[in-house]
């Protein structure tokens, strides 16, 4: 039987910081904030596949508190999801993730930012899928405060 997660991650907007999503880092005069490189389209990602095979949230295999996650490199760490999934008895079958953001526009970056998160889930590009949103001038999104993003990955037992 297929089994479903959601994942959802958010973080501030700050001067300094690389503006890293899906694993593509962008031009950018800000940057998003946290303890690794904050890539909230991989950590949304991150918190599905691993909800779905019921192994907990991203906080669980990689905490904040630790320092060996200090400047992670998301994407590796969506790879070591990937492999305790499969260890745990799933595959992954698809992605669908959004990305909000007010700015910059991320469309011509979607391409890569599937291939980056496939490749480390060992999918074909076309199994995972990247949206954008904005929005629209409400919250701390649409005020350019911060972006999120939110994912949906579906397993099955392999």
């Amino acid at each position: 039987m297929n089994r479903t997660g959601i994942g959802w991650d958010s973080h501030r907007l700050v001067a300094g910081r690389p503006l890293v999503l899906g694993g593509v880092r962008l031009e950018s005069e800000v940057g998003l904030e946290g303890h690794s490189d904050a890539d909230v389209l991989t950590h949304a990602v991150i918190d599905a596949v691993l909800g779905a095979a019921g192994l907990d949230d991203i906080g669980t295999h990689f905490p904040d508190t630790d320092p060996k996650f200090k400047d992670a490199d998301s994407i590796a760490l969506l790879e070591e999801s990937a492999r305790l999934v499969a260890q745990a008895g799933f595959a992954v079958v698809n992605v669908d993730a959004t990305v909000m953001l007010e700015a910059p526009k991320i469309g011509s970056h979607r391409a890569q930012m599937r291939e980056r998160l496939a490749t480390a889930l060992g999918l074909e590009p076309s199994q995972v899928n990247v949206k954008a949103t904005t929005g629209e001038g409400m919250d701390a999104v649409g005020r350019g405060e911060g972006a999120a993003a939110i994912a949906v990955a579906t397993l099955h037992p392999s």
